[in-house]
């Protein structure tokens, strides 16, 4: 892809993903891919059509000729991805009938060396959107730097900015969480949230137009939650809410990071000239039909399916 064609910019980490289908103890097989709350969002957008950079650093460990030609064949820009002598992160996943084990292995990676130098002002001022999230800003010093400018210059010259705290008890705190949101609000244009996740946990706020008028106070114009409660999504525009439904939920086998999967459905939306509104409705079908497969990034929809079921 040439870069210079790139309409959304992600800046992220890209895991190893290992899967077994039983558990660990019994597994004699791991399966190899490749994951990440932001890696997801981006093989989405590039699955429905758009042109998408990802912005990271990968670790000269072995894994790194195939973390990239692995987004390579997701058609997304790798052109920006450097490499170091640190190690890339890694996850590990045991689907069991009843339950899910999930472990993590993200110290000293690759992509704590994210800094500011990785991308250029005349680079953000060419794009269409920048996104990041709050797990890519808790890697390090350098990572929360390198978003936070980004966001600014990104603010300054009119590109639109997408964020989402992302907030995980796995390796972060509420409290950190809710610091690097803070930090980045006033140069973020759309904001995704989690109900239970996000607002009650760094809020403690349950109520829906008080979290909205909260976020729009600081001068973020989208504001889209997820409400597992209420089974749909709150979009926030223009000091209107309306609600989207999860799309056919009774045939969802596997919700894995639907949310980074439905980030990436209406970031796509909204840089193709959708309404906040339609960019959900939209996106939530990308989200749904990503349910209904097992494996986070490898049931992923493509545009055509989606129209199928956006047309029904």
């Amino acid at each position: 892809m040439d870069q210079q064609k790139t309409d959304i910019a992600i800046i992220g980490e890209c895991l190893i993903e290992l899967t077994s289908n039983g558990s660990l103890a019994e597994s004699s097989t791991l399966n190899k891919y490749f994951g990440g709350d932001t890696v997801t969002t981006a093989v989405a957008v590039s699955r429905l059509g758009g042109k998408v950079s990802y912005i990271t650093k990968v670790g000269n460990d072995g894994f790194s000729e195939f973390i990239i030609s692995s987004l390579k064949k997701e058609n997304i820009d790798t052109s920006l991805i450097k490499t170091n002598d640190e190690q890339n992160g890694m996850y590990i996943i045991a689907n069991k009938l009843d339950k899910k084990e999930l472990l993590y292995y993200k110290r000293k990676t690759a992509a704590t060396k994210l800094s500011i130098e990785d991308l250029s002002d005349e680079y953000i001022k060419s794009l269409k959107l920048i996104y990041s999230t709050g797990i890519v800003q808790s890697l390090s010093a350098s990572s929360r730097e390198l978003v936070r400018e980004s966001f600014r210059i990104a603010r300054e010259n009119e590109i639109i900015t997408a964020y989402d705290p992302n907030y995980t008890s796995c390796f972060m705190s509420s409290s950190d969480t809710k610091e690097l949101l803070e930090e980045i609000v006033e140069y973020t244009d759309i904001i995704f949230l989690s109900l239970k996740g996000d607002a009650v946990r760094l809020y403690e706020v349950d109520s829906i137009e008080q979290i909205m008028k909260h976020f729009w106070d600081k001068g973020v114009k989208i504001v889209v939650i997820k409400s597992h409660i209420d089974n749909g999504y709150y979009t926030g525009y223009n000091g209107n809410i309306s609600f989207t439904e999860f799309y056919n939920t009774a045939k969802a086998v596997d919700v894995t990071a639907s949310g980074d999967v439905f980030n990436g459905g209406f970031l796509y939306a909204i840089t193709n000239g959708y309404q906040p509104n339609d960019a959900s409705k939209f996106a939530s079908i990308v989200s749904g039909l990503q349910t209904q497969n097992y494996g986070a990034i490898q049931s992923i929809p493509y545009l055509k399916n989606v129209m199928e079921n956006l047309e029904a």
